[in-house]
């Protein structure tokens, strides 16, 4: 077959991918929301070697499709409650096609100046909705783990700096050990952050039962470790979503000259409401924040935000200068300057068009109407007998137990299988729980009512024990 860059080899592809994408866009609100196979039995409807001959396009995405279908996972259902994992808004979506089209390796403003001006564009309403600083670096990152990496990287840089060490040229072999400073219910993702920074564990500090950080036993730990440290914040606890003490805790840190990091994979969206942002009072007062676009915001994965106060120390750890890269000359700064990626895609793109879809009222509502579904979750499986909601219900997460551990798992492994709604199973304190996350646009009331019949058959199809 010849290879040709002319349209007409895209257009009979295209058009079976928009014709296999509605039909799954469509199954999804009435569909079951597991898989009906795993990833053993499509790996068998796989062919085994890649055939010696071309295939039509059209050909290759309608095989694609068919293969793939039983395999996936209803994510963007409103009975999906499974991860912090939201759905994809319309706008949203038909830009990352667009992104796909226009396949725009999004590192230079001069190469790529459309993609850099409208992420430039989302930037700036972020940090407006967030109640960020107006003058902090946005860079747009494969996820919040990644986000965090950068926070805590502008970090370890500008520590480094303030030491008078040349990380750059001198690595970490010999320089000043920076301490870092978290919560005992951090998620992992800032363990893995610092893993990948070389910097070692950090000191884990005691919180209350909602897993928020104690600022008195912060202030200890920093005071029996002085030297340079991070310390690291939660936005959104992974089980309760509860906040850490944002106000008390930064005061702490800056008062020991620490750089304050807030990983707010989910949490930290509660700032653009008017009636959760009292609950991250002081965030703004941090150094560097992480979030993710594809939990909360509800554009495609892959989109994380990593933003930064102190631009100059965030462009000192990702900056590269070559003389076949035209950097432009502008305080805004390249996109790969912000980012640990000199090629990506232009993932901010869609965050534009999610903002622009929504505007400032719409992102507020969605926010509310997220946290509204959780407490309305929240009240309705606390009324079911012997259900127990062990969480204090503050933004989007729900963690219930159904007596023993033994039952709470069997109860969880039920409603998994039988795929009406999706939820999953954790540990919190020393007990199993069902979590819940509710993070997708599309939940309504009668998702949260049917999703509330799921697990009482599952309770009264458990016998206690």
């Amino acid at each position: 077959m010849r290879m040709s860059a002319m349209p007409e080899a895209y257009g009979a592809a295209l058009e079976r991918a928009m014709v296999h994408a509605g039909a799954w866009l469509t199954s999804v609100p009435t569909r079951p929301v597991r898989p009906s196979s795993d990833a053993d039995q499509v790996a068998k409807s796989i062919l085994r070697s890649l055939p010696d001959e071309a295939t039509d396009a059209a050909e290759v995405v309608d095989e694609l499709a068919a293969l793939a279908e039983p395999g996936l996972m209803a994510i963007q259902s409103g009975r999906f409650f499974g991860w912090v994992m939201g759905g994809t808004l319309p706008a949203a979506m038909a830009a990352d096609w667009l992104v796909s089209a226009w396949d725009q390796n999004t590192g230079l403003r001069f190469a790529t100046p459309a993609a850099a001006a409208i992420e430039e564009s989302a930037a700036a309403w972020l940090l407006d909705l967030l109640h960020l600083p107006p003058t902090a670096d946005v860079g747009f990152t494969t996820g919040a783990t990644t986000a965090n990496f950068v926070g805590l990287a502008a970090g370890r840089q500008y520590l480094m700096d303030e030491a008078g060490w040349d990380l750059e040229s001198l690595g970490l072999n010999g320089g000043p050990r920076i301490t870092t400073f978290a919560g005992r219910e951090r998620h992992a993702a800032v363990d893995l952050a610092l893993r990948y920074l070389g910097l070692g564990a950090c000191v884990p500090v005691d919180a209350d039962r909602q897993g928020r950080i104690l600022p008195d036993a912060l202030a200890a730990a920093m005071d029996e470790q002085p030297g340079p440290s991070l310390v690291c914040l939660q936005a959104g606890n992974l089980h309760s979503g509860a906040f850490d003490p944002m106000e008390e805790a930064i005061a702490v840190a800056h008062d020991r000259g620490a750089w304050v990091h807030v990983d707010g994979a989910f949490g930290l969206w509660a700032a653009v409401s008017p009636t959760l942002r009292e609950r991250l009072a002081g965030v703004e007062d941090a150094d560097s924040w992480a979030t993710d676009a594809h939990k909360t915001l509800n554009v495609p994965y892959d989109c994380g935000l990593a933003i930064v106060s102190r631009p100059e120390s965030l462009r000192r750890a990702f900056s590269v200068h070559t003389s076949y890269l035209i950097a432009t000359e502008t305080s805004l700064g390249d996109p790969l300057e912000k980012v640990p990626e000199m090629s990506r895609r232009a993932r901010g793109i869609p965050v534009w068009a999610a903002l622009r879809q929504l505007g400032r009222s719409g992102v507020i509502s969605m926010v509310e109407r997220l946290a509204a579904n959780a407490r309305a979750l929240a009240e309705g499986l606390a009324a079911i007998p012997r259900v127990e909601v062990l969480n204090d219900v503050v933004f989007t997460q729900v963690s219930v137990s159904f007596g023993s551990d033994d039952r709470t798992h069997r109860i969880t492994q039920r409603l998994m299988n039988e795929g009406a709604v999706w939820m999953s199973g954790s540990s919190w304190r020393g007990r199993e729980i069902l979590r819940i996350s509710v993070s997708n646009w599309t939940t309504d009331a009668a998702d949260v009512a049917a999703s509330i019949a799921a697990v009482r058959g599952a309770v009264e199809a458990e016998p206690e024990g």
